[in-house]
């Protein structure tokens, strides 16, 4: 017996020298590619560079389908457009529904699609042809409260907050009837919640979610929910419906610059109406720069959905200043956003919950979108986060009515100056560190500045400057 021990291990051992000269020798095996496996990375590695969409379905076609949206994708990406947002696709509640269609923000199902909108089969197509053109696309995503008819409320209404009575309630304050609000001290609602936004990410190929209404749900699920998602991609991109920095130290990615423009009372509106001036735009800016942190995006815009439809379209609110504006919310630190129908001159207030189609026609603020766009992917200077530059201002003699900005990024310089008022304005810049040949960016033609640039901009008016390499 002990003979034949010493005769395998003799042959083990020979075996195993065999392998270990073998593996030596040759290169290990290529891993086999899989098709279905994503290439994760960091969401700053593919957003650095890009704009990003709000799609309004119901309102973008007149058949409010995602395969009647996906032959307007070719359009969108020679306009320049990286990031798709899509407003909720989710099935929308019918008790207590607001109107004939519903608010998309009033879930029924959270892991349906809204079948106005067609099934899950052609959203994942959608998805897939996003892609295949190039961009991205993220979800809406609402947490905080569900219609009174989803499936949970009957399942598991403990996920819900209620009344001494045990009934259900609107979340408080808001006046929003046709919802009801869940109670996020339930773990068990944390983890469907949780797992919910996994099944879109793997089931679809999503690229990430703009999150609704984050200040009304705890900071600490948001913090938990996005470590949990980024284990599994750590490339997604998360938006926050909110304006405060302890939303990146959660794991947000970019947030709403609503101070900029949002609820009739932005620093955009504001100088429009002539109770702020450029010097306040400028002090918005610099506590930005102090309260965010560089690799944070902010999300700049003249334009969304809540704004669109219950405070006006941005010739409502805006006038003639809303080319400028456009301009500045492109040109300045973060992330513009243009929302659906914009590059159209869209001057109808969308109806929320009802079928109103966008009326589709050409308009000067497509060529100034696609300029934009394209601009913004080829200089480094505009770029988001910390792969660009921060706005320096270029003071002037006038400095109540003229912001003036420069970003500069290895050899990459931009240079903006807007007259942010409804007078003709002759001025002089503090210029003498520009000085140097440019390029109009939207006139094409040569520009130089020298010391002490001496300008004039009529109403409202703007030049942006791409400096010439030396």
């Amino acid at each position: 017996m002990k003979k034949w021990i010493f005769v395998w291990f003799v042959i083990a051992s020979v075996l195993f020298q065999y392998a270990c000269e073998k593996n030596n020798n040759e290169p290990d095996p290529e891993p086999e590619e899989n098709p279905d496996t994503p290439l994760y990375q960091s969401h700053t590695e593919w957003s650095y560079d890009l704009g990003i969409y709000e799609v309004n379905v119901r309102q973008y076609t007149q058949e409010g389908t995602f395969a009647a949206f996906e032959t307007h994708l070719s359009r969108l990406k020679d306009m320049g457009v990286g990031i798709l947002w899509l407003m909720p696709i989710h099935p929308i509640g019918e008790v207590n529904r607001l109107g004939t269609l519903g608010s998309y923000y009033s879930v029924k199902d959270y892991y349906g699609v809204n079948p106005e909108f067609g099934t899950l089969s052609d959203f994942k197509h959608l998805v897939n042809a996003v892609h295949d053109q190039g961009m991205f696309v993220i979800i809406d995503w609402v947490a905080n409260h569900t219609s009174w008819d989803n499936e949970l409320t009957v399942t598991d209404p403990q996920f819900y907050v209620q009344d001494e009575q045990g009934n259900f309630i609107a979340p408080p304050g808001t006046g929003w009837s046709d919802v009801i609000e869940l109670d996020y001290s339930d773990a068990g609602l944390r983890n469907y919640m949780m797992t919910a936004m996994k099944y879109w990410m793997t089931e679809t190929g999503i690229d990430g979610f703009r999150c609704d209404a984050v200040d009304m749900v705890p900071l600490d699920f948001w913090s938990e929910a996005i470590e949990f998602l980024k284990e599994e991609n750590p490339g997604i991109l998360m938006l926050a419906e909110g304006d405060k920095p302890g939303y990146h130290s959660a794991g947000f990615d970019m947030t709403y610059a609503w101070g900029l423009y949002g609820f009739n009372n932005g620093i955009f509106t504001s100088i429009y109406a002539g109770t702020k001036n450029a010097g306040d735009l400028a002090n918005y800016l610099q506590n930005d720069f102090s309260r965010y942190p560089a690799s944070a995006y902010r999300m700049c815009f003249t334009s969304n959905h809540d704004e669109n439809s219950w405070n006006g379209t941005v010739f409502e609110q805006l006038g003639e200043s809303a080319e400028l504006f456009a301009v500045l919310s492109h040109t300045l630190n973060g992330m513009p956003l243009i929302y659906s129908g914009q590059e159209a001159g869209l001057n109808d207030r969308l109806q929320f919950f009802e079928k109103d189609p966008i009326q589709w026609q050409e308009h000067p603020f497509k060529d100034l979108y696609t300029t934009l766009l394209g601009l913004k992917k080829e200089n480094k200077a505009l770029w988001n986060g910390e792969a660009g530059a921060r706005a320096v201002r270029i003071n002037t003699d006038y400095n109540a009515a003229i912001y003036a900005f420069e970003r500069e990024k290895e050899d990459n310089t931009i240079v903006g100056v807007f007259n942010l008022t409804g007078f003709e304005q002759t001025f002089t810049m503090d210029s003498e560190n520009l000085e140097g040949s440019y390029t109009d960016v939207f006139g094409e033609t040569a520009f130089s500045i020298s010391a002490s640039q001496e300008l004039t901009l009529g109403e409202w008016g703007y030049i942006l400057l791409e400096k010439d390499a030396e």
